[in-house]
């Protein structure tokens, strides 16, 4: 068996395994809930957090290139 077709059956064994995860997961209404309440939670907290992080590490990293970071800091203290 070659490395190619050994990740190709692990694909679909996966995949086969997460499709049938997910069949009893909304099959089941109490397994239903919980997944429902772990994606709201995963989107109104884990989300806007993970976005507002990306947002200010690249607003550093253009201040930092341009050379524009230290006037960014006096303007914010300014006001």
């Amino acid at each position: 068996m070659t490395q190619t077709s050994a990740e190709k059956i692990a694909n679909v064994v996966l995949g086969v395994a997460a499709v049938g995860a997910a069949y009893y997961v909304l099959k089941t209404p109490r397994l239903r809930r919980i997944a429902w309440q772990m994606s709201v939670a995963a989107l109104t907290g884990t989300l806007p957090a993970w976005i507002t992080q990306e947002i200010r590490e690249s607003w550093e990293a253009a201040g930092q290139a341009s050379g524009d970071a230290p006037a960014l800091e006096s303007a914010s203290r300014a006001s």
